[in-house]
This record gives C-alpha cells, structure tokens and sequence, in this order.
C-alpha cells in the first residue's frame, strides 16, 4: 500500500480554521454524543502525524498534553526543540520530510494543521487526500484554511456526508500529485 498524506481538518462555511483570536470554539456547534465524524476510524488508517507547532501547542493547551499518544509526530517548527517519547520536533524541510515518509513502508500519514503547513504542503503537491469538515457556521474573519496564491489544485469528489447538526464533510482526492 502506497502511504498517503491526508489533510483532515474542519472549517466554517466561509473557510476559516480559527476565528481572529484563534478560537475553535465554534466547532462545538456541532458536537453530539457518540458522533465523532469519522475521526476514530479515520485515526486507524494513519500511523504518523504532521503538525505546526502553534497547531501543536494550541491543542496542548485546550487540555490534550499528549495527542496522538501511538503515532509518530513530527512537530514543524523553526526553533530546535528537543524531541520527547514520540514527539520530535522538525525544523528541516518539509518537503523532503513528506518525501522520506512517503518512501517508508506504514499506514498512511495525517496532515493535522495548521493553515501555514496545510499551504506549504498544497504549493508543493503533496498532499493525496482532503477530508474537509464543513462547520455550518459563517465567522466572518479569522485564520483561513485556504491562503491567496495557491497554485490550482484539481480535485475529485471520492465522498460526501452531511450529518443531522449540519455539519458536511467532503473527501476528495487531490489530482495534482
């Protein structure tokens, strides 16, 4: 099985990740008991995760110490920082980490945020998956998932799932890998 990088993040209707504050706590508009969208079965299919590190702290400070606690977690940063359990702390390039991880043998690898890396990784056509969670919500300012001057990235449709608290999720294929 070839490993794939996947982007699996949730936004408002109008595109934002974070209102201006960085809050995320619109994302409990659509909070139910025993619906978590696909997310546990989702974690399965994955053994490694990439993330920004403000992404990183932010979710360490809403409670979650050690997310991702079995996977291997590459921590993006510019600062050196020293790796800890399964947390190492990356300031090389990004693009020739995607390439390494891709060339391993393993499940594939989650793209948890935030807006800069999910950029840098679509400049550079590496991402395979977007599975994007649509927050029934307009914020009308904040951190935008998607910045200006994006290459044009064609997409596939793979599936579409709206659920009872409006919240719909699309998984496409990215077609400029």
């Amino acid at each position: 099985m070839e490993r794939k990088l996947i982007l699996y993040i949730a936004m408002s209707v109008d595109g934002y990740i974070a209102d201006c504050n960085e809050d995320l706590s619109f994302l409990s508009i659509v909070e139910k008991d025993g619906e978590d969208y696909g997310y546990s079965d989702f974690v399965n299919t994955i053994d490694t995760v990439i993330i920004g590190r403000k992404t990183f702290d932010k979710i360490v400070s809403m409670g979650y110490p050690n997310p991702h606690p079995d996977k291997n977690v590459y921590i993006i940063t510019r600062t050196e920082k020293p790796s800890f359990d399964n947390y190492q702390y990356y300031t090389g390039s990004l693009t020739e980490l995607v390439h390494s991880l891709k060339q391993e043998t393993g499940k594939h690898i989650y793209c948890d945020g935030g807006a800069e890396i999910v950029n840098e990784l679509l400049k550079q056509n590496l991402v395979d998956e977007i599975i994007l969670s649509v927050i029934p919500i307009l914020l009308g300012n904040g951190i935008s998932l998607f910045k200006n001057g994006q290459p044009t990235q064609h997409l596939e449709l793979l599936s579409s799932k709206s659920f009872e608290k409006g919240l719909v999720q699309l998984h496409y294929k990215c077609l400029n890998t």
